[in-house]
């Protein structure tokens, strides 16, 4: 989807980038057109697959939270592959001098496979797929930290701090944009009412961002492998947000399943109490709100993201207020 951060890479400056890389055998370059934030390309050459990742250029169609983010997401890749078992592309350059380009970039293994809404997968397979993220998620929020907020960004000492943080940065980009978020606003006053509920959590990998376009499937004899690609919206926080991908506007009380799934496999397992309901609720929130603001730096009003966003953005706040104002 085109969106105004996307960079414009040619296949001229593709092959100059893998030549200073030590890869000079290209033999394919081709856009991949999922990707909302920055420019990728798969490129081929006759030993393996490679992706070109390269993030805009500035930050003028940035939100704060999505500076440096190229950075961060080659960062939690090495958490992921390092502290997990959760297949994840290897890195293997990543260079944010400018020298070469103005914008930084990254080059990575290209993991063979579809996503989810590609993969052909049996009646069975699709009725695991809960399941199966619920056990990857349980995975991730085994890796812990000190400290909350995002690794490009300023750090919380507790989960309330953090996301009255997050929440507070966006509405100071809403208004970069000249614009005002009422709800947003409202969001805000709403996690200072619920404060208490919001301690007392301590700070995991949350990847915020487990949609089906970011999962990979293929097949390995009989196994079916997942894989995750994009973590560039990851951040130290909530576990319990991590569900809000899964269930997305229903209420927690809806994944029960998959949340026993989840404590299937960690060693600290979820209960669905008022607390949790609430936590949920203000991570539903704050995906509204960035959802909200996003499309004011990536899209024009006559563009399909735009209105994606609006959607999403009343779907989300209005099942967050349902259970912090009930």
């Amino acid at each position: 989807m085109r969106s105004k951060t996307k960079p414009v890479v040619g296949e001229e400056t593709v092959r100059r980038l893998f030549t200073e890389a030590g890869i000079s055998d290209v033999r394919n370059v081709s856009p991949l057109k999922n990707g909302e934030f920055s420019a990728v390309c798969s490129v081929d050459t006759p030993k393996r697959g490679y992706v070109l990742k390269v993030s805009p250029q500035g930050d003028e169609h940035c939100m704060t939270y999505e500076r440096d983010m190229l950075s961060a997401e080659v960062f939690w890749y090495c958490r992921i592959r390092e502290q997990t078992d959760i297949r994840v592309p290897e890195i293997l350059l990543f260079d944010d001098s400018l020298a070469l380009l103005p914008a930084a970039y990254c080059i990575m293994e290209r993991l063979e496979g579809e996503t989810l809404p590609k993969a052909c997968l049996t009646a069975k397979e699709r009725a695991e797929i809960p399941a199966r993220l619920a056990g990857m998620l349980a995975k991730i929020h085994a890796v812990s930290n000190d400290r909350f907020g995002y690794e490009q960004g300023r750090s919380y000492a507790t989960w309330g701090e953090a996301i009255r943080g997050f929440v507070a940065q966006a509405l100071e980009d809403c208004v970069r944009k000249r614009r005002r978020s009422r709800r947003g606003e409202r969001l805000l006053r709403r996690i200072d009412e619920h404060r208490a509920a919001l301690e007392g959590v301590s700070p995991v990998l949350v990847n915020f961002d487990l949609w089906p376009s970011n999962v990979i499937v293929r097949r390995a004899g009989s196994l079916l492998q997942y894989a995750w690609i994009d973590p560039e919206r990851s951040f130290w926080g909530d576990p319990v947000v991590d569900f809000v991908c899964l269930a997305f506007s229903r209420p927690l009380s809806s994944a029960a399943e998959t949340i026993a799934a989840y404590n299937a496999a960690t060693k600290e397992p979820i209960e669905i109490t008022r607390d949790t309901c609430v936590r949920y609720a203000v991570g539903q929130g704050y995906l509204a709100l960035i959802m909200e603001t996003e499309k004011y730096y990536r899209y024009s009003p006559l563009q399909f993201g735009w209105w994606r966003n609006v959607l999403a953005a009343h779907l989300l706040y209005r099942a967050a207020f349902r259970e912090l104002e009930s």
